[in-house]
């Protein structure tokens, strides 16, 4: 028996949720072209330009990238199980769900896990991190890992605020970051900032599906890990630092991936990243200013408390108690075709998010406020009505 056929919508669905993006047709045609033997000398060509747009992106050229048929949290083991030894620690910055879930998974694999506490609605606690790197006279602690952008709170951290804690206390440890959800929507710049290891992955601001992550790793990296780190050989730099190809991957390389990355990395460096920065900053300000007005009625409110710390990727917002996001974005995507995403962890049933990262622009933002705005009457959310009137008009003052 053939399953039911449903009736296609006309149209499109705007997606609003902070990964996956929108992914652009440029990016999807180049994902579709024919596979290909991996000796053909393309494969190579194809594998080194990724490798060089990623150094170019990240402002690294010296650091070694490697990439991996993963998601975030494939990275993260593979940063976690690089840089984790049977001697040392790894400090993970507390900063949200994402952080819980890191040190989660990497106390999994048997490392020994250090965490800063995280107080809900701020960014990361740059003194907690100094205090306990000072505390730490026989210098265990082998790294300090960072979520620069947590997605589910929508706060981004200083990241070159912790560099600058780690160099006060005169510390070896590697400083690593998490730039999942921040790459390609707000500056970043690896060497400058002295991050020694990044990571990252395809279904955000890279504007790619997902299935693709990466590390970078500097030299000073590199060379700990070989040096300390447990056995490992999956997520190992050691075999990956290689010209065969197949070890690069530990196997058959993601060929469509990767030519879906090599043409998204061709559109952030075609439109220039100081462009691609502030307009996500100039869309990230719509929103803030829309939920502003939603806000005025007492139902709704900004999560992230700090002011410097509003994502230029991300948006999330508390609900007040008895209200039910999950049936608002029911009601946004079945209905007016606007997907946004909802809680996660100890913020499940408590806020909303709206993504505006990656490909997108002015119309697509207006669009999923509109849809949002709607679904709100529908569900009789008390909220200001001019949220799309208020985010008009800040592009109106800010669209150069």
């Amino acid at each position: 028996m053939s399953a039911p056929i449903t009736p296609r919508l006309p149209g499109i669905r705007f997606v609003h949720s902070p990964g996956p993006t929108h992914v652009p047709d440029e990016v999807m045609h180049a994902m579709q072209r024919p596979m290909t033997d991996l000796a053909d000398p393309r494969v190579a060509a194809l594998i080194v330009a990724c490798e060089k747009g990623m150094q170019e992106l990240l402002h690294s050229p010296g650091s070694d990238v490697f990439f991996y048929a993963s998601n975030g949290h494939g990275v993260w083991e593979a940063v976690s199980a690089n840089l984790g030894s049977d001697q040392h620690s790894l400090l993970i910055a507390g900063s949200g769900h994402f952080s819980d879930q890191w040190a989660l998974q990497t106390e999994s694999l048997g490392l020994s896990v250090l965490r800063t506490p995280h107080q809900e609605g701020q960014r990361i606690d740059v003194s907690a991190i100094e205090a306990m790197l000072k505390a730490d006279t026989h210098h265990r602690i082998s790294a300090v890992m960072a979520v620069h952008t947590d997605t589910a709170s929508g706060i981004t951290s200083d990241l070159m605020a912790i560099r600058q804690a780690i160099d006060r206390t005169k510390h070896p440890a590697l400083f690593v970051a998490d730039i999942v959800a921040s790459l390609g929507a707000t500056p970043f710049d690896m060497d400058a900032w002295g991050v020694d290891v990044c990571l990252g992955s395809s279904q955000k601001g890279l504007m790619m599906p997902p299935g693709l992550g990466f590390v970078a790793t500097n030299v000073k990296a590199f060379n700990w890990s070989k040096e300390h780190a447990k056995p490992r050989f999956y997520w190992s730099w050691l075999e990956r630092k290689t010209d065969n190809q197949s070890a690069k991957f530990c196997g058959t390389p993601p060929l469509a991936h990767l030519a879906g990355l090599e043409v998204s990395l061709g559109l952030l460096k075609a439109e220039g990243l100081e462009a691609v920065f502030a307009r996500h900053k100039r869309l990230g300000g719509a929103v803030l200013a829309a939920v502003h007005e939603w806000a005025t009625a007492g139902a709704l409110k900004l999560h992230c408390q700090d002011p410097d710390g509003f994502s230029t990727s991300v948006t999330a917002i508390e609900v007040k108690s008895g209200i039910d996001p999950e049936a608002l974005r029911v009601v946004a995507r079945e209905k007016f075709q606007v997907a946004m995403a909802g809680g996660l962890g100890d913020l499940a049933g408590r806020v909303f998010r709206i993504g505006h990262l990656g490909d997108m622009n002015e119309p697509m933002i207006l669009g999923a406020l509109a849809g949002i705005e709607a679904a709100m009457t529908v569900e009789k959310i008390p909220h200001g009505t001019s949220g799309l009137r208020a985010a008009i008009a800040y592009l109106a003052e800010h669209t150069p």
